[in-house]
């Protein structure tokens, strides 16, 4: 499982890619059809045909990330295909990429513990 630490941003291209593209192609995509800088340092997530593999890249401050996931069984549930993209927060993000109903998931804060 790819956890990413820190505070990053999750995006979901709707519509599926062409699987053939390459990291500079998956990344023209955000920067020309949803105006978003590739290179912020955002998680960008690709769905392609079949609903069983995605592409993520990533601006790792030296160079684009690019990793692949192909998964077995039922394959990932993604977003209603349609224009667009969404936003998504971490714990949505490791439940997609796990294979899980990520619509289910919600954020939760830290508690702090009581002294009694």
């Amino acid at each position: 499982m790819i956890s990413p630490a820190g505070n990053f941003k999750f995006y979901v291209a709707s519509k599926p890619v062409d699987f053939r593209k390459g990291m500079d192609d998956l990344a023209a995509i955000f920067q020309n059809e949803f105006d978003l800088d590739p290179f912020s340092g955002a998680i960008f997530i690709f769905r392609s045909k079949r609903a069983d593999r995605l592409k993520l890249i990533v601006w790792d401050g030296t160079g684009l990330v690019m990793t692949y996931k192909r998964i077995e069984g039922k394959g990932f549930e993604w977003p209603r295909i349609q224009d667009g993209m969404i936003n998504m927060n971490k714990s949505q993000f490791e439940a997609l990429f796990e294979g899980l109903g990520w619509k289910r998931v919600t954020a939760r804060g830290m508690l702090r513990p009581i002294a009694v």
